[in-house]
């Protein structure tokens, strides 16, 4: 994300007469003073529970230009991302099941219910053509393989999370949208009704067809689509459906909050958590593998599921030294830990795939 948000500002004003519809819309009216009223929005932004520099102090630019155009052999994949390719539309999913798209992008079925979280199908993580390619092999999904979904869940509004092309392909087709407050600017901008979108401050909760309830709970991180940062929130969500409870981390650097979230609101049946795009000049709104490993354990997880990785490129590290990482701290201190392929199922209690598919 540091990377593009100097390539939009790069951009400049030639790209926004040009694709403007792409970046979103600032909240305005009622969303606004509902923001202005949260008492996590200060000094005109939303902040983080500590303090969270984007970049480390003494980073520059020009440096992050500089490494960019001297990236590590590995950082993509020398073949294509192997996948499994599974029937959704006719899979029974009688106990909540996962299916994974790479990075940060999956769907959960439970009976009858289908919530589909940061999509971004068949596209850029990016409003570039040139930049957020995803990896070849991964694009094995589109939304016409999906079952009818009932709730589109969305963490915060960064590229690789909130997808222009599949929020307008999802607009009036999906049930339901719950995303973090502010978030729902874009959303209604891009032609989801109001009355289809829900907005959750830290904290706070919402409850689907009375055996559903989200709740949003922090993260270390930071927003925007844009120049300006901290318009919207950034939030992990807490997901209980039929008995179970699950972590559905967004974007975050490690902190305290996740063992205030697992005293709070644990244990957690899985806590899908994010293990790559960290880098050493952004520490601290992105977690190093072993500290995902640790923020499982916090949270009091039964079993770790990484995600973000293994689709786009958008750090330094190889593409698959998050995993690699994140396998061994959980080993050394005996964190359960699932690692499936693209579609390939993960059901709650029952199948956590663990072959070493990266090597």
């Amino acid at each position: 994300m540091l990377t593009l948000s100097l390539l939009v500002a790069l951009g400049g004003i030639l790209f926004i007469l040009v694709k403007r519809d792409t970046f979103g819309k600032t909240p305005t009216g009622n969303r606004l003073k509902r923001i202005h009223q949260s008492p996590h929005f200060k000094k005109g932004s939303f902040q983080n529970l500590t303090e969270s520099p984007v970049l480390l102090k003494g980073t520059s630019y020009f440096k992050m230009i500089a490494d960019q155009l001297n990236k590590p052999i590995g950082t993509k994949p020398s073949k294509a991302i192997p996948s499994v390719k599974t029937d959704l539309k006719n899979l029974k999913a009688n106990t909540p099941t996962i299916i994974w798209f790479g990075h940060s992008s999956y769907l959960i079925m439970a009976e009858r219910f289908n919530i589909l979280v940061d999509p971004v199908m068949k596209g850029n993580a990016s409003p570039f053509s040139f930049f957020g390619k995803p990896f070849d092999g991964t694009d094995t999904y589109a939304l016409t393989d999906l079952p009818l979904i009932d709730l589109v869940l969305l963490t915060h509004d960064h590229y690789d999370h909130l997808h222009y092309e599949s929020i307008r392909q999802m607009a009036t087709t999906a049930g339901h949208f719950c995303t973090s407050l502010g978030v729902g600017a874009h959303l209604e901008y891009w032609g989801v009704p109001q009355e289809k979108i829900t907005e959750l401050d830290w904290w706070q909760s919402a409850s689907f067809e009375n055996r559903i309830s989200l709740t949003a709970v922090p993260a270390r991180h930071f927003s925007g689509r844009t120049f300006k940062r901290g318009q919207t929130l950034w939030s992990g969500f807490v997901l209980k459906v039929d008995g179970y409870n699950l972590f559905l981390g967004g974007d975050s650097g490690y902190e305290n909050h996740f063992k205030e979230i697992g005293e709070k609101l644990g244990p957690f049946d899985l806590a899908l958590l994010e293990c790559g795009q960290y880098g050493k000049n952004w520490p601290y709104i992105h977690m190093l593998p072993e500290e995902t490993a640790q923020a499982a354990q916090d949270l009091k997880a039964k079993v770790l599921m990484p995600i973000h990785w293994a689709k786009f490129e958008l750090s330094m590290h190889e593409w698959n030294e998050p995993i690699e990482r994140v396998v061994n701290a959980a080993q050394k201190i005996n964190q359960p830990i699932t690692t499936p392929m693209i579609g390939e199922p993960v059901i709650i209690h029952s199948v956590y795939p663990n072959k070493m598919w990266w090597i």
